[in-house]
């Protein structure tokens, strides 16, 4: 037991930071963190609820959205204890494995997330361009071939760099640039040659991210291909209309994403502020945006929110 004891002690410990020049006033900061979080766990949540409970919302481009909503729900999950653990208590530090652990849940349901937006767009592609072959291609056991082949590749290919990161020596004060362990950030801290690792990381980007947005845009330069042939502007307004929601998902989880890549590559020595701002909005405005970009726009969203909360102020006034 003293060994183990002794040998436990030898590893790395990693501090949190909150928004620097801040810190006096993290307890009041933590007020909409706590709003934000909230919102996107509940949003989620109802977005699950109305999927699985309506029986209009059965069909394959919702199951995604219970999927992606599903993934959200994680993605708060995994970063929530740590964000309002330095808010609320200061509690900066955090060991090697339980950095390593929210690591790996972070950047898996970061790659799930980005799979199911391929998924989506797939979707969208067969509903505009083969529209007669729609049922027959989106099936149930497709949907959920497309969404287990997100998890197994994202688990997958992340899974050796927890590994990798523990063969490495930390030194230095070992403090992280979020409120919440992310590879880039903790790579930046290891002491010897992390050539490989950081390759590694690279590889994962390019057969995750920079495939997904590949497939992404060029399914809607096919979709746009046949919108400009249809015959009516109605119906090129209509089916352009169909793809409003998931172009606005898109957007809303790369841009920061890409944003938070490039600050931590090519901007060693940028604001801790800047830093602070970004990783924050890469892991929040996705889970919080998803739910109301799909019930401002989606149609068979707004019509379940409304035949479920009439059901309950029905049930209510009995």
């Amino acid at each position: 037991m003293l060994a183990f004891n002794s040998t436990a002690s030898t590893w790395p410990t990693f501090s949190f930071i909150g928004i620097p020049g801040l810190e006096a006033a993290h307890i009041w900061i933590s007020i909409p963190f706590c709003v934000l979080y909230l919102i996107a766990l509940v949003g989620n949540a109802l977005l699950l609820i109305l999927v699985t409970a309506e029986q209009n919302l059965h069909e394959p481009q919702f199951y995604f959205l219970a999927v992606l909503a599903l993934t959200d729900l994680g993605l708060s999950l995994s970063t929530m204890p740590s964000v309002l653990a330095v808010f609320w208590f200061d509690a900066r530090h955090v060991g090697l494995d339980a950095c390593l652990t929210q690591m790996f849940f972070i950047h898996t349901l970061s790659s799930v997330e980005s799979g199911v937006l391929v998924a989506m767009a797939f979707d969208r592609l067969v509903a505009i361009c083969a529209p007669l072959n729609y049922t027959r291609i989106l099936t149930h056991s497709t949907v959920a071939c497309l969404s287990g082949a997100a998890l197994i590749r994202g688990a997958t290919l992340l899974a050796p760099l927890p590994f990798f990161l523990k063969t490495f020596p930390f030194c230095g004060a070992n403090i992280l640039s979020h409120s919440y362990c992310y590879y880039p950030d903790v790579l930046n801290l290891a002491c010897g040659d992390v050539s490989f690792s950081s390759a590694y990381g690279l590889v994962f980007v390019l057969c995750t991210f920079a495939v997904d947005v590949v497939f992404i845009i060029t399914s809607y330069i096919k979709i746009l291909g046949t919108i400009m042939k249809l015959k009516t502007q109605d119906r090129n307004w209509r089916s352009l209309h169909t793809c409003a929601c998931h172009i606005c998902t898109v957007l809303v989880f790369y841009l920061p994403l890409i944003s938070l890549a490039v600050l931590h590559r090519y901007t060693r020595n940028a604001s801790p502020i800047l830093y602070t701002t970004m990783s924050n909005a890469y892991l929040l405005m996705t889970p919080l945006l998803n739910p109301l970009v799909y019930s401002l726009k989606s149609q068979q969203i707004q019509s379940a929110l409304r035949k479920r909360f009439w059901v309950q102020r029905v049930i209510a006034g009995e």
